[in-house]
């Protein structure tokens, strides 16, 4: 399962059960922390997750900002609920790519965009990472 973390939403994507393709969820809303965790550690369970992937923000020089330890921070404290380990994978690039491939596609709405985004990201960072696997 790979998330794509923000301060408003997490856009949510799994894979099939051969790992060959992802499919985005629907675009989870936040709410606290505690509440967030629990929400997905039971997704996590009724989709028999094994591994989380989260983007990891990286500035576009390569550096880490503030949002990495936050981000870090939230991953800690899912795998730790879930007792499913967690992989930070660079997500410089999937939001741009996410809104381009929306803007090409017609999606105008500024909030269906914005949800759309979030999962789009999320089901870009996780088709990277099985196609990385499979190289």
């Amino acid at each position: 399962m790979a998330l794509d973390l923000g301060k408003k939403r997490i856009g949510l994507a799994i894979s099939d059960p051969l790992g060959v393709t992802a499919q985005g969820l629907e675009t989870m809303e936040r709410g606290n922390v505690r509440g967030d965790v629990a929400g997905l550690a039971g997704l996590i369970a009724e989709r028999g997750v094994s591994l989380i992937l989260m983007g990891k923000p990286l500035h576009m020089s390569g550096l880490e900002g503030r949002q990495v330890a936050w981000t870090r921070d939230f991953g800690e404290r899912l795998s730790k609920a879930t007792g499913v380990p967690v992989e930070f994978r660079d997500e410089r690039l999937t939001t741009v790519q996410a809104e381009r491939v929306l803007r090409e596609g017609g999606v105008r709405l500024r909030e269906d965009r914005a949800r759309s985004v979030d999962r789009l990201s999320a089901v870009l960072l996780l088709q990277d990472y099985l196609d990385s696997r499979r190289v």
